[in-house]
């Protein structure tokens, strides 16, 4: 690629991007050799036609990620973020679905959404949602649970599902999420617990092809961690202390949080 091309691809990047299109189709045209003139017009509806469809497509993109996120700010203010966190934080790469990890920092610095301060956190529930989706495939190997009851915990290593994560946040957050999504608990429950300044830490995994998420167990969070950092079982089981194991194996492996246990 010649000097002069990626320049004026690099131009139209910027124009695409840019608050103010003058400046920008100047900067285009410059790039492109051209005088900038009111006649200049095909130049204009071009950059025009381009930067409202790139502006359209950020709202669908974030509204497919963020759903929850759209309703709770209503469709005209969520219309307004689209475009503002468009120019801010244009994508870096060709998969529209991997843009939009910085909105949830995007949101919680936002002054003017700081009298919602749980939105931020809200966001990034929904990120981890999202990753989860397209998270590489686990495949589970559920025969090896038996491991368990054969080998000392010292040399065994758990194995998560695709796009485990958890969220902590001072608010509730999994209800607000799941009361949207799936209704329970309801709006009006999930209300009372913000007003009542009730924390959870949401857990997000995989079922299949079906993203999930709970409410993290007490202790659940150091123990996903440290399986996360690849620690055997025994000294995960270390930073989790306050987690009934034996519970906990008896659900995560039905819901497929759990994939398999592996021989270190």
């Amino acid at each position: 690629m010649s000097a002069g091309l990626a320049a004026q691809q690099q131009a139209l990047l910027g124009a695409l991007w840019a608050g103010d299109p003058e400046t920008a189709m100047h900067s285009v045209a410059q790039h492109a050799r051209q005088s900038w003139t009111p006649a200049s017009n095909h130049l204009k509806r071009g950059l025009q036609a381009y930067r409202s469809h790139g502006l359209a497509l950020a709202g669908r993109v974030l509204d497919a990620a963020f759903p929850v996120l759209a309703q709770l700010l209503g469709e005209d203010n969520f219309g307004a973020l689209a475009p503002a966190f468009w120019r801010s934080h244009p994508p870096q790469g060709g998969d529209l679905a991997q843009w939009g990890g910085a909105l949830p920092a995007f949101v919680g610095a936002a002054p003017q959404l700081a009298d919602e301060p749980y939105l931020g956190d809200v966001a990034r529930v929904e990120w981890a949602l999202h990753q989860a989706a397209s998270a590489a495939d686990t495949v589970p190997d559920l025969a090896s649970l038996a491991l368990l009851t054969t080998h000392d915990p010292a040399g065994l290593r758990l194995r998560l599902s695709a796009g485990v994560a958890c969220v902590a946040s001072a608010w509730p957050v999994v209800s607000i999420v799941q009361a949207h999504r799936t209704g329970e608990p309801t709006l009006a429950q999930a209300g009372q617990r913000l007003r009542d300044g009730a924390a959870e830490t949401a857990l997000v995994w995989r079922e299949g092809l079906q993203p999930r998420l709970r409410e993290a167990l007490p202790g659940e969070p150091e123990l996903i961690s440290a399986l996360l950092a690849g620690e055997p079982l025994l000294p995960a089981l270390a930073h989790a202390q306050a987690l009934d194991i034996t519970a906990w194996l008896s659900t995560a492996a039905p819901t497929g949080l759990l994939a398999g246990v592996q021989a270190v």
